[in-house]
């Protein structure tokens, strides 16, 4: 029996304990029950385009997405939302509610309402709020954030480039920040640098100041408005708890929006030339510079020319093409030009660098045209022009060659020669002219006697003279066979060792080695079928050869050295070209000096 009491007791006690549960649980679901509704900004009254913080509180624990914000939009700007959610129990009191902070900026000065937000069934209180213009406020209302923009110049002609200065003014410390790049239609907008900072006090307030730089470049005229920039972010309150013990600095959304910006473009002018890059600046400038300082150039040597085009108002991409065109006996080869840009008195100025490579092929004066820039000066609203006049540079032919002296040499021997033989006719002539001797000589017998053994003995010494003429021109023609024969077989070697040497110059792709080598095999080589043919330069070698594939070879090379391709990162030399077109000119000259031998002398 006691057992069985005891049983219906402990069953009693569960009943009881499940009763008190499901009783607590209605009347909590009851009290966290939605009730009730709070909204509150942080400031009343506040400044135009400054950030107003809205506060919506619901004492429950709702959806994130329950609160619309959509009435605030017709005379606020909703920036940055924050939600959270926060759950306490104190006493075995339990508490639940969800916060909305919302960022607001007024459009215009005034008075607003903030209407009544609702979540569920239950609605806020609105809220009366007045904006007052930034110049009405006063000093004792200064903001601790602020953004400024400013235009180089509102009235611009189409693609003119001006520049837009965009400061953040702030006087509290910014935990995070995003300041909007700005935006205008019609217009290309490229950010400048890197951001600025800096220190300035404002109405005896201390600022620290980041200021972006941005290019602009209208495309439209017309009149048309630059958006204001937005700032949106977060700065770093004191906590409000009493005690700093295990207390946290507190954080508050703020977004701050700017001013906009009214631009003016104007058309390009009607008399401006057609043919002409548009360039609207206020000043641009053409420089050129010379490799060597004294101006003295050799036939076969580069020259180098740098022309250095300067703008200031005008972007790298707007900057003309610099060009100079080859003429006969002059080859030019340009170079990739180089591109730069950097602020200077808040003003871009932008410049490109050309080189031009100038390789003279023969000797002579070359007149360089005049190079000229069509540009419209914004400040006096004229057209220009940027100038380089007409330059004649002198090229002096390269050291005359061993073989040029030796010709000379041969050929004022001969003259020499024979003008000793025609002394020496006129000499025998006069002597036996009868005319002139009669005249001279005596009646006697014994004289025309004597001048009659004087005679003989005269003829005798001619023949005896020719005689030895004759041997000594035997000899000679001896000794000048072996030379010659001698001076082929060297001609072979040589002609041999400089083919050798430039076929290993182009299989390794030494550019600067087979250029050196390639006039060296040429005059030999050439010398078997005429000794007197001279080759000084490349442009000669071309036009000697006139075979097109050693022409483009030779031109690929010059193109090579002269033209710094190299420097700039482009690909080596490759010398396979050049290699099979030597071959193919070694292989016709040769056949060509067993075509033209020449036959043995008939008896």
């Amino acid at each position: 029996m006691q057992f069985t009491a005891k049983l219906s007791y402990l069953s009693l006690q569960s009943i009881m304990l499940a009763l008190l549960i499901i009783t607590t649980f209605l009347l909590s679901n009851n009290a966290y029950a939605l009730s009730k509704i709070t909204a509150v900004v942080d400031k009343n009254p506040a400044m135009i385009n400054e950030s107003i913080l809205l506060t919506v509180t619901a004492d429950d624990d709702v959806n994130r997405n329950a609160l619309d914000t959509s009435p605030l939009l017709s005379d606020f700007i909703v920036g940055q939302t924050s939600v959270s959610s926060q759950t306490s129990m104190v006493n075995f009191k339990t508490t639940r509610t969800t916060k909305w902070q919302v960022v607001l900026i007024a459009r215009n000065a005034g008075q607003f309402v903030i209407p009544a937000l609702s979540i569920a069934n239950q609605q806020s209180d609105p809220i009366e709020l007045t904006i007052v213009a930034t110049k009405e406020s006063g000093s004792d209302a200064q903001t601790d954030i602020f953004v400024t923009s400013e235009l180089s110049s509102n009235e611009v002609y189409v693609q003119q480039l001006l520049t837009l200065s965009i400061k953040l003014h702030f006087a509290v410390e910014l935990k995070s920040g995003n300041l909007t790049e700005p935006s205008l239609t019609g217009a290309t907008i490229e950010k400048i640098g890197q951001d600025k900072q800096s220190d300035n006090i404002i109405n005896g307030k201390r600022y620290r100041v980041i200021e972006q730089t941005y290019a602009i470049t209208p495309e439209q005229s017309g009149e048309f408005t630059l958006k204001a920039p937005l700032f949106s972010g977060e700065i770093l309150q004191e906590s409000k708890r009493r005690s700093s013990f295990l207390s946290f600095a507190q954080t508050k959304p703020v977004s701050i929006l700017g001013e906009e910006l009214k631009i003016s473009v104007l058309p390009i002018p009607a008399n401006y030339p057609s043919n002409a890059q548009w360039l609207p600046t206020d000043i641009l400038t053409l420089h050129q510079e010379w490799q060597t300082g004294d101006k003295k150039f050799t036939v076969g040597e580069p020259i180098t020319r740098t022309i250095t085009l300067t703008a200031a108002g005008l972007s790298k991409a707007q900057l003309p093409k610099l060009e100079m065109n080859s003429s006969r006996g002059l080859k030019i080869y340009p170079d990739q030009a180089e591109l730069h840009a950097n602020l200077s008195n808040d003003r871009l100025v932008s410049q490109k660098v050309q080189n031009f490579a100038l390789v003279p092929s023969a000797a002579g004066e070359f007149l360089l045209p005049e190079m000229s820039v069509s540009w419209f000066n914004t400040i006096t609203n004229r057209i220009e022009q940027a100038t380089l006049p007409s330059q004649t540079i002198s090229v002096q032919a390269a050291e005359a060659s061993f073989a040029d002296n030796s010709a000379n040499d041969f050929n004022a021997a001969t003259n020499k020669m024979a003008n000793s033989t025609n002394n020496s006719a006129n000499s025998v002539n006069a002597s036996n002219n009868p005319e002139n001797s009669a005249g001279q000589l005596p009646a006697l017998g014994t004289l025309t006697s004597v001048q009659d053994k004087r005679l003989q003995w005269l003829f005798l010494s001619l023949w005896l003279l020719t005689s030895f003429a004759w041997f000594v021109h035997m000899i000679y023609l001896k000794k000048n066979n072996q030379a010659i024969n001698k001076s082929q077989t060297n001609h072979l070697t040589n002609n041999n060792n400089h083919y050798l040497a430039l076929l290993a110059a182009c299989k390794k792709n030494n550019a600067e080695q087979a250029l050196n080598l390639v006039l060296p095999w040429l005059k030999v080589l050439l010398s078997r079928d005429n000794s007197a043919l001279e080759i000084n330069n490349i442009a000669q070698a071309q036009a000697v050869v006139q075979e097109q594939s050693f022409a483009t070879a030779l031109n690929d090379l010059q193109q090579h050295l002269y033209g710094k391709s190299a420097i700039n990162g482009a690909p080596s030399w490759q010398g396979l070209a050049l290699l099979t077109a030597i071959q193919m000119v070694e292989k016709q000259q040769s056949t060509k000096v067993k075509n033209h031998q020449i036959s043995p002398l008939n008896p």
